[in-house]
């Protein structure tokens, strides 16, 4: 089984030898511990009437990807290695010599944050199934439905705690924990399509708030009539990436045009393209004889100073031709460092995408924003919008319109796309 991602600098380290092995499910030894693999999902399968003392208080485990149920913590989630590599990575980091290397010593933060987190996770819920074990056995004593139906309740947040863990295996690319940037931009179509693109624009946004991601628009473009041409929006939170990345692709809409006096039915493209911020332990060179640096004056929304001088910065990497610009800040400065990072992401991204041979070219893949290269079609008159790569379909368009993309990206994760 893959193990939880960790930075594309470091590699999975095996416990020294010397460390004493922590026997699974004891975190606190002297406790009677309840795996995690075992759950209360029987009490939904009884009736009341066998909510007895003839109950057994396990039953099988059922999880998709733990066939072997073991009692340990090891086994899927590897909790015992994980719990004695933080030992090591927490003692590295009490090294004041560690500091003298700031790369590793980064690199020893980001990995001990990956580790907390999973390490975290698990202990809480070792507490949690231990305290939902005790308190099911004193109600099926007492016979207290009451209780029992509140330790129903606590299996259900429990096994859902369980299951996210589970689907976060899923993200095996090194770059999945990182934040990201996504690109819209606008394409057959004209004004259907600007509008198309703002739509878009609202629904990541509205998908990043759902998941408690904080997001920045850095560049946006306004449509000639209505919508936007193209933006950029910033988005940070744990697994960005990993969440976002199949949303790469063009986007088809079908509807009555707002725009078209007869009503008549539009279609139109828009693409959406999804690449990881890369942080300083991935070194990305960049000739300065590579680039083409420009300013100009921001467009659009913005205080008195954004739009009288140039602040925004374009840069255009000559040899992929990739270009990246930013005008979200009145500093000049800020968005040139902006841009750079963005630029340096996209460098990064288009270099995998070679070595993988996934697809074209960085650019190619997104020149051709028209029919016959769309990922997702959303027809709004017939209530229908269909994910094209994993045939996963919904009628409730105005829920997804609105961020609820759970069902597309869970699906294309699972199927790998």
């Amino acid at each position: 089984m893959p193990a939880v991602p960790t930075p594309v600098d470091l590699k999975p380290r095996k416990s020294p030898q010397n460390q004493p092995q922590t026997r699974a499910g004891s975190l606190n030894s002297h406790r009677r511990g309840v795996p995690i693999g075992y759950n209360f999902s029987f009490l939904r399968s009884y009736k009341r009437s066998t909510w007895k003392r003839n109950v057994s208080t396990r039953s099988k485990p059922h999880w998709r990807t733990c066939a072997l149920a073991q009692t340990r913590y090891g086994g899927i989630f590897d909790y015992d290695d994980k719990a004695l590599r933080l030992i090591e990575v927490n003692r590295e980091l009490e090294d004041p010599d560690v500091w003298n290397d700031s790369k590793h010593a980064q690199a020893l933060g980001r990995e001990k944050k990956l580790l907390d987190d999973t390490v975290g996770k698990l202990t809480s819920l070792d507490n949690d199934l231990r305290d939902a074990q005790d308190l099911f056995d004193m109600a099926r004593e007492e016979d207290d439905e009451e209780t029992l139906l509140a330790c129903e309740s606590d299996a259900q947040g429990i096994e859902q705690r369980v299951a996210d863990m589970e689907f976060r295996r899923m993200f095996a690319n090194p770059a999945d924990p990182n934040n990201a940037f996504l690109d819209i931009q606008a394409g057959a179509g004209g004004t259907e399509a600007c509008d198309w693109a703002s739509m878009l624009l609202r629904q990541y946004l509205r998908y990043c708030e759902r998941k408690g991601f904080k997001t920045e628009v850095l560049e946006q473009t306004d449509g000639d009539v209505a919508g936007i041409k193209n933006a950029t929006i910033k988005i940070e939170g744990e697994y960005a990436y990993g969440f976002l990345r199949t949303e790469t692709g063009v986007h088809r809409l079908v509807r009555k045009s707002p725009f078209d006096s007869s009503g008549g039915r539009h279609t139109s493209f828009s693409s959406v393209f999804v690449y990881p911020e890369i942080d300083d332990s991935i070194e990305v060179d960049i000739n300065p004889a590579d680039l083409r640096i420009d300013t100009y004056r921001a467009s659009g929304a913005g205080g008195q100073h954004i739009n009288k001088t140039d602040s925004a910065v374009r840069i255009t990497h000559i040899p992929s031709g990739i270009v990246v610009q930013c005008q979200n800040d009145r500093s000049q400065h800020r968005n040139r460092a902006e841009a750079m990072a963005m630029l340096k992401s996209r460098l990064y991204e288009a270099e995998i995408r070679k070595r993988q041979e996934e697809q074209d070219k960085l650019e190619a893949g997104k020149t051709d924003v028209g029919w016959g290269h769309q990922i997702r079609s959303y027809v709004l008159d017939n209530s229908r919008i269909k994910d094209l790569r994993t045939n996963v379909e919904i009628s409730n368009t105005k829920s997804v319109l609105d961020g609820d993309l759970d069902p597309f990206i869970s699906a294309s994760l699972k199927q790998g796309v």
